[in-house]
């Protein structure tokens, strides 16, 4: 059996998905734009998207029951891999060590112009 999840900390799904969904001891994050959830609005630049798509994916997790902490894979998505650096920086400063697993690749796009989208699976 599969649970939804959502919280008002992170921004409404803007398509046919949940913002999570838990089953068993896993959580299944959906990706996350970097939506401010208060505001509706996206910072410009690369870092501060990946911060906000990761206060995102942390404030889903959280509702869960779940934390950063228990992260046990994360997928990036990225309109410009040039900015590769700029959001390692970032994402070091919410997931401790050891780091989940990880992909990060270059896409044509995301919705709404985002440069960033973030996706997470974690344990309980």
């Amino acid at each position: 059996m599969k649970k939804p999840v959502s919280t008002e900390k992170a921004p409404a799904a803007i398509g046919p998905y949940s913002q999570a969904i838990v089953r068993g001891d896993a959580v299944y994050v959906s990706g996350q734009l970097p939506i401010d959830p208060k505001t509706g609005q996206m910072p410009d630049r690369a870092a501060d998207q990946a911060r906000q798509s990761l206060e995102n994916v942390k404030a889903i997790l959280e509702a869960a029951g779940s934390s950063m902490g228990k992260v046990l894979r994360v997928g990036i998505f990225m309109t410009d891999l040039a900015d590769f650096g700029a959001v390692n920086e970032v994402y070091a400063t919410f997931l401790p060590e050891p780091f989940p697993a990880r992909s990060t690749v270059q896409v044509a796009a995301l919705p709404k112009g985002a440069k960033i989208e973030i996706e997470a699976v974690a344990g309980l």
